[in-house]
């Protein structure tokens, strides 16, 4: 069974920083890719960042690029999401998401395709 496990959201003010992080477990394949989507009442849910398990490659949404950075821990089984310069616009209820496969812009522009899903952390912005 794939496990999730989102932690590190909170309150962080505009302009400032913030790390999720998701621990999984359960992937029985390497090539597999895990990433972040989030969502705000009333609107579509968005693919924020992805990151192959394997070769490391990325793919951020244009509204993220340049401040929010994912990364990868193999050894710990645990995906992070650095987010930088935070803006009003980023809070949102974030999950970690998991797909086996290689990755693409496709993942990240149909976020509902994403089959294993954690249970979210909320990011609140403060101005």
């Amino acid at each position: 069974e794939v496990q999730l496990v989102e932690s590190g959201g909170g309150l962080v003010q505009t302009g400032g920083s913030l790390r999720l992080s998701c621990a999984w477990s359960g992937l029985a394949f390497e090539d597999y890719h895990i990433g972040w989507i989030r969502q705000v009442p009333g609107k579509e849910r968005e693919g924020v960042a992805s990151i192959h398990s394997q070769k490391g490659d990325t793919v951020y949404a244009d509204s993220v690029k340049g401040r929010f950075i994912i990364s990868r821990d193999t050894t710990a089984n645990s995906v992070y999401l650095q987010m930088n310069d935070v803006k009003p616009e980023d809070a949102a209820l974030y999950y970690c998401v998991a797909e086996y496969g290689p990755l693409s812009r496709w993942n990240l522009e149909n976020p509902d395709e994403y089959y294993y899903w954690g249970q979210g952390t909320r990011v609140t912005v403060s101005s």
